[in-house]
């Protein structure tokens, strides 16, 4: 499959991007850093949407096994999307590109809320959106919150940014002979139980035909290889 060029996508980023070293906190250095990726992507004009993890502020197997409960381990997720959005936010600016942030949960006087219309608007005016708060409830990830808001805003595709060059038939961490599949469809994903998104996420990514690209967010200059329809990472396709 011809891979096209991007007009609008979704860029699913987990929050340890954001993070030190160690993979906790926010560390500004590195949010510049992806700032700097961002608007290095926004360069070539195509229309940018972010939703973002939390997982190096808190995730809720921090406290599996005690006896707080999901419904409010996901709602302090939710509000650590919050404070890496705002973060990315006020890097991105400080580098020059306009940034919005829309939140899934209310939260007044410091991110607006979300609302479709709202969303496309800023898009076509060429701003950068950065969505968080999940889908704004608990018990989804945001790999559905990201599909989520893809199909919504009508984007092209979601892109998954990852540690890993794409999808392989076994993890290429642990095993040196792992297969990277250039592309494959949403049926051998199925097929071959690998391993592209959540259950959910996925699901609703297949019944709705939204093409997926899972690539290697930390090697130079792949955001804007990607969004120019080069063979980069994974394409996962209808």
């Amino acid at each position: 499959m011809e891979r096209p060029k991007l007009k609008r996508i979704l860029l699913k980023l987990s929050g340890t991007v954001l993070a030190g070293s160690d993979g906790k906190g926010i560390d500004p250095t590195a949010v510049a850093a992806v700032a700097e990726i961002i608007k290095d992507a926004k360069a070539s004009g195509v229309e940018i949407a972010i939703v973002n993890g939390g997982g190096n502020l808190f995730r809720s197997r921090q406290v599996s096994g005690s006896n707080m409960r999901r419904v409010y381990a996901d709602s302090v997720g939710m509000i650590g999307t919050m404070m890496n959005a705002i973060s990315l936010q006020d890097l991105l600016q400080q580098a020059g590109v306009e940034t919005v942030v829309h939140s899934s949960v209310e939260v007044g006087g410091i991110v607006r809320p979300f609302i479709i219309s709202e969303a496309q608007s800023d898009l076509a005016a060429g701003k950068v959106v950065i969505i968080c708060g999940g889908t704004g409830h608990p018990f989804f990830t945001t790999d559905t919150a990201a599909v989520l808001r893809a199909l919504e805003i009508n984007a092209d595709a979601v892109l998954k940014a990852t540690d890993v060059d794409g999808v392989y038939d076994d993890n290429p961490k642990e095993n040196p002979e792992a297969k990277l599949f250039p592309e494959v469809s949403f049926t051998e994903v199925l097929e071959r139980k690998l391993k592209v998104m959540d259950a959910t996420a996925f699901a609703l990514a297949q019944e709705n035909e939204l093409p997926i690209v899972v690539f290697n967010f930390s090697k130079a200059g792949a955001l804007k290889d990607v969004l120019s329809g080069k063979p980069v990472g994974t394409l996962v396709h209808p």
